[in-house]
């Protein structure tokens, strides 16, 4: 019995070490920033070189980290990149406001601190991760699925400056529309976010990533103010029309526009088909 025992962990040590071992999951504690402590999920590769590629992936409504990284952990493994899932919980980040719309905004309307707002959390993750796991790469990939989604689109609107380079905007169910005509968080007028800020989002390498089924205008999860039915009927035409307008707007104010929108065949509101599909646009393959 002693043999036997012995057989089988010099058979998983072996099958741990060997190149087509799978990616490691970790958790860790992120507390370098002025907001509360935050959870990472990260998947690690086996034999991570220094040079590959960071990916950040938002998580939806649900708030379910883990399951985001579960669902990405096989990708991250045969991409060869480290995935990092933030955990914005309902706990720590309540409400659509203090997640997908960012913080910067209080209850009552009043302005938060920037380094409070929850997308001010991303920049010093990424440090934390290319210390921890000894990367050299000096730029990261973002993306994000439904409120994951409305999360990163906003990112880049209010964080002029990050050391960004590809972004995915998978599904969002609604959006804040490109334009200073529309009021927040539907659009830009009275936001935080100035021309120079919105012109250079414009300028970066944006993919709006929509499934082709995910056109159901009944759709439990999906909102439905006003405002919002403006955009579309469902989430598929919202996508269309925010990309429509972020066009419109490089065009009338002369400024560069690297955004194309992408539909994914047989793909409906779940992550788990949007993710193989974001691949190329995160790595540039």
């Amino acid at each position: 019995m002693n043999f036997l025992r012995c057989h089988a962990f010099l058979v998983l040590m072996t099958l741990a070490w060997s190149g087509n071992a799978l990616a490691a999951k970790v958790m860790i504690r992120f507390d370098g920033w002025d907001g509360p402590p935050i959870r990472l999920f990260v998947t690690r590769p086996v034999h991570l070189a220094a040079d590959r590629p960071v990916v950040f992936v938002m998580h939806g409504m649900q708030r379910n980290a883990d399951a985001y990284r579960d669902q990405w952990h096989l990708l991250a493994n045969e991409h060869d990149f480290l995935l990092v899932v933030p955990e914005f919980s309902e706990r720590k980040f309540p409400g659509a406001e203090s997640y997908n719309l960012g913080g910067v905004f209080n209850e009552t309307g009043g302005p938060v601190r920037k380094s409070l707002w929850s997308y001010s959390a991303i920049e010093p993750i990424f440090d934390e991760v290319r210390r921890r796991f000894s990367l050299a790469t000096d730029r990261y990939s973002l993306y994000g699925h439904s409120a994951g989604s409305q999360f990163v689109h906003r990112f880049i609107f209010h964080v002029p400056g990050a050391r960004v380079n590809r972004i995915v905007s998978a599904n969002a169910g609604w959006y804040m529309m490109p334009d200073f005509e529309t009021d927040y968080p539907y659009g830009l007028n009275n936001s935080a976010v100035t021309p120079a800020m919105l012109d250079a989002a414009l300028a970066l390498p944006v993919t709006i990533l929509l499934g082709e089924d995910d056109n159901d205008p009944e759709h439990e999860s999906l909102r439905r103010t006003p405002e919002a039915l403006v955009q579309g009927r469902h989430r598929l035409a919202r996508g269309q029309a925010f990309f429509e307008a972020a066009r419109l707007r490089a065009e009338q104010a002369a400024v560069p526009f690297n955004w194309q929108v992408v539909t994914v065949p047989g793909a409906d509101h779940d992550n788990r088909l949007m993710a193989p599909a974001a691949i190329p646009y995160l790595l540039g393959e």
